[in-house]
């Protein structure tokens, strides 16, 4: 079986981590995205992956519980690293080599980001996960999945989410809408569809870099999408 894409990023939300629960991490949602990412590390594909932090903490709106905006964002950094090691110690578990590299300086617990080595990792088969962002307040972990795909050069974003691909409304509360598979990022612009905030999607339209928003929560999903199945959508 011959994967589409050489090297990818994926981009998880921390709610997809909570499962049935209201909070923190459930360890069956944590196997089965190890064996699903074990699926397509085993037909070469280079894997990084990007994790928010939603499940553990979410900022949360200053006037309510007084802590500022800036200080709010690096709490959740640190939620995406609390995720990072989870997801880490369930792939080491299944047999994938990993590393986790930190936006934010974690010595005892993970690498510093630094590009190149992160590329390095990569070309040697390991996966990669980048936690705390982008390291910086005031941008989300939608646009660190995006400026880190570019950066190590990833042929596709691959967006996991409980929903199935863009529709042209939120399928959860309206039962006629319809599922877009390919759309142009004008498009997704002029229709008003969210994708991503938008400062993570004008980096991948600038860069020509495509996304694929798919069903992560269904076994198999994610090997059908890297070998070009018509899984999800795209946008390109």
């Amino acid at each position: 079986m011959l994967p589409k894409f050489n090297r990818i990023l994926l981009k998880l939300s921390g709610e997809s981590l909570m499962g049935d629960r209201n909070f923190g991490i459930d360890p069956k949602m944590l196997s089965q995205y190890a064996l699903d990412i074990k699926t397509i590390t085993d037909i070469g594909v280079q894997v990084a992956i990007v994790i928010g932090g939603g499940n553990i903490y979410r900022g949360m709106n200053e006037a309510e519980t007084g802590i500022e905006r800036a200080q709010g964002d690096y709490m959740g950094m640190l939620a995406t690293v609390i995720n990072g090691m989870a997801l880490q110690a369930t792939l080491e578990k299944v047999g994938v080599n990993t590393r986790l590299q930190s936006a934010i300086k974690m010595e005892q617990v993970s690498e510093p980001y630094i590009r190149r080595r992160a590329i390095r990792h990569l070309e040697k088969g390991r996966v990669v996960i980048f936690g705390a962002g982008t390291g910086n307040p005031y941008f989300t972990t939608d646009t660190a999945g995006s400026l880190r795909a570019i950066e190590i050069n990833a042929g596709v974003i691959l967006k996991g989410t409980r929903v199935d691909g863009i529709y042209t409304a939120d399928p959860e509360k309206d039962k006629t809408a319809t599922r877009y598979e390919t759309l142009r990022f004008d498009e997704v612009i002029s229709k008003g569809l969210k994708v991503m905030d938008m400062t993570a999607f004008t980096l991948c339209q600038e860069n020509n870099l495509p996304i694929i928003v798919f069903d992560m929560n269904t076994p198999g999903n994610l090997l059908s999408v890297v070998t070009g199945k018509q899984v999800g959508t795209l946008v390109n």
